[in-house]
């Protein structure tokens, strides 16, 4: 049985649903945006089936809505889609942030909040692909409210785009959220303002600080409301990190090697603990791959691991200074596929490591 989708905002997040949605053969997909222009590449990318003018027209007829604004505009989005949806229409948005846009709606047992895991680095419909929900985690915050059999649908729905749907309180949402993602692009900031020692500014030969401030002054518009719609736990987060930063001040202070050694031992264990992700029961493994900058290389390592089964659940790059390597580091699920892994890159010319071994 086929159901009846509304995307509002047809971007890279939802014009993924709707491409998602109509290569499986969940149904019919009808979109809405706001700017007129986008219409013609919504339609001419297969991202929907049709196109309206109002989130009325769009939403007329759907079993599931999905609203797909920044974190500011969500709650009057989901408002106006509630408002137009029919009884037996379960409504669900895709934010960062839980909290505020559950009080928001609170009442209405036809919403659902949800946030999926996925993403990339470039936004905008063009940029949307089938597969960019495939095996991500997507958050979803039903309350004692919520109606069980449109919960049901939503859960079904999202499965079927290829994700793997996790119910979760939407208070812990925003508190594990700050933490996680929200705090960091915090530290980011404040490393990227405090990085000019004396007169020289040393980002350019410094990698840690370049690594660590990647993110640093992201989306200023998309980050203003994101903060402030999680304000309260990303403060918290804050302190909980000042107060962090106060002992390791006092340890290292101490000038005590070993118990400095001690502390950086810790953090290494933690570092370690964060990066056994479950996939499929599984920790996943990091495969480190030495490689030359030249075009083409993410894609002749992703193609050729494809080839050999071996299915790459993260990835992230470091370049060197001058840009002429890097590193890519791969995370794949189990031992079994981190041998054939290795077996795959070595046989491709590259030096690899596995986690564990020696870099």
């Amino acid at each position: 049985m086929t159901v009846r989708l509304a995307v509002l905002g047809v971007g890279l997040i939802g014009g993924s649903i709707g491409l998602a949605a109509r290569e499986r053969g969940i149904g019919e997909v009808a979109g809405f945006v706001r700017n007129p222009d986008r219409a013609g590449q919504c339609l001419e990318l297969g991202a929907v089936d049709r196109i309206e003018h109002t989130i009325e027209a769009a939403v007329d007829g759907a079993d599931v809505v999905f609203c797909c604004a920044s974190v500011g505009s969500m709650a009057a989005m989901a408002a106006e889609a509630l408002a137009a949806a029919g009884p037996d229409c379960v409504v669900t948005d895709v934010g960062s942030t839980k909290g505020e846009l559950m009080a928001a709606i609170a009442g209405d047992q036809r919403f659902i909040g949800g946030h999926p895991l996925a993403g990339a680095e470039s936004a905008g419909v063009a940029n949307a692909r089938p597969d960019l929900y495939e095996g991500a985690r997507w958050y979803l915050t039903p309350d004692e409210g919520s109606s069980g059999m449109l919960y049901d649908r939503l859960l079904r729905v999202i499965k079927d785009l290829g994700a793997r749907p996790v119910a979760i309180d939407a208070d812990e949402h925003d508190r594990a959220m700050a933490v996680v993602s929200h705090l960091p692009h915090v530290l980011a900031n404040q490393l990227a303002t405090q990085g000019r020692p004396g007169t020289e500014r040393l980002g350019a030969v410094a990698p840690s600080l370049r690594d660590a401030t990647r993110v640093a002054g992201s989306n200023p518009a998309i980050w203003g409301e994101i903060f402030s719609t999680n304000h309260a736990a990303v403060a918290a987060a804050i302190r909980e990190s000042i107060t962090g930063l106060e002992r390791a001040a006092e340890v290292i202070d101490s000038a005590d090697p070993g118990r400095i050694a001690e502390w950086q031992h810790a953090a290494a264990a933690e570092r370690a603990a964060l990066s056994e992700v479950e996939t499929e029961g599984e920790a996943t493994q990091e495969i480190r791959v030495l490689v030359p900058n030249r075009p083409g290389i993410l894609a002749e390592l992703a193609l050729a691991l494809a080839r050999a089964g071996v299915n790459i659940t993260d990835m992230s790059l470091e370049p060197a200074p001058d840009m002429s390597s890097g590193a890519i580091s791969l995370w794949v699920a189990g031992e079994d596929e981190a041998e054939k892994a290795l077996d795959c890159i070595s046989g491709l010319g590259h030096t690899v490591t596995a986690s564990g071994e020696a870099g």
